[in-house]
């Protein structure tokens, strides 16, 4: 799906405010003033970081799309951020393949230090500021541990099911592919809550570790896969109901301004179509 503008002038757009308006003032100057605040000619400071996000997505990746897992270690940290919003097609154009070699959001912009990667972003905001990864080193070792088996062990499975009934839908192989992507993520879900048991987190307090288990699960909150394991649904309830993800999840929302991308009707028809003949 290539992108089209929404016709406003993104280099002078507001930043959507989330409810803690600390986090997010509106910001009217250039992005690259929001930035960069000159402080004599020869200097200038960074002010906060800024992060990449889209500004339109289909109705079912609301609320999904990665910068969502970046925008809550940052509300979890109290790390104000702005954010520079891309149209769909705009992540292909090689200002952002220099961010983004995949051309893919989220990327994060800090000082000199420029990331990609939703999970190396997180790792780097729990490691630069406290609040998500435990002081006691065996601790943050086994914080760190579950994030890599989030993004490892648990998501691949979980996005197949994506390619299954969404993204590959009108296939001839992705119908029969369901069983057998359903096995995995049982296994997975099974070992996952067999860890959990009746605990509130995975070791101790909310880490990044549980940050990134909660966001993979969510990919699956309305599927029956989940509701299979009581103790992971509620273990997402309570990620969800912490109030640094209310607050992130309402500014990526607010942030879905723009425009569907040119051909977009006609996937999405196409996609109903096939939703209809596999039913």
């Amino acid at each position: 799906m290539k992108g089209a503008s929404d016709g406003q002038d993104r280099s002078s757009r507001p930043c959507p405010q989330s409810p803690r308006a600390s986090l997010h003032r509106p910001c009217r100057l250039p992005l690259s003033r929001c930035v960069l605040l000159s402080v004599s000619k020869e200097k200038s400071i960074v002010t906060r970081p800024v992060i990449t996000a889209f500004d339109w997505v289909p109705d079912f990746a609301k609320g999904q799309v990665r910068d969502l897992r970046v925008r809550w270690a940052l509300e979890e940290v109290g790390q104000p951020y702005d954010v520079r919003y891309l149209s769909q097609g705009e992540q292909k154009h090689p200002d952002h393949r220099a961010r983004q070699p995949f051309g893919q959001v989220p990327t994060l912009e800090e000082g000199e230090l420029t990331l990609f990667e939703s999970g190396a972003i997180v790792h780097h905001i729990a490691t630069t500021r406290g609040g998500l990864l435990p002081a006691d080193a065996a601790a943050r070792a086994r914080a760190v541990e579950w994030m890599f088996a989030a993004l490892n062990t648990v998501e691949p499975p979980v996005m197949d099911l994506s390619f299954v009934d969404l993204f590959e839908a009108d296939k001839p192989w992705s119908k029969p592919r369901r069983p057998s992507v359903e096995q995995r993520i049982r296994e997975r879900l099974q070992d996952v809550a067999s860890r959990l048991g009746e605990n509130d987190w995975f070791d101790g307090d909310f880490s990044a570790g549980d940050l990134l288990m909660v966001a993979v699960l969510r990919i699956i909150r309305d599927d029956p896969l989940l509701s299979e394991h009581p103790t992971l649904a509620d273990y997402v309830t309570r990620g969800e109901a912490r109030p640094a993800f209310q607050r992130a999840l309402a500014a990526q929302m607010a942030g879905f301004t723009g425009s569907p991308p040119p051909g977009f009707a006609e996937w999405e028809a196409k996609m109903k179509t096939s939703e209809g003949e596999s039913a």
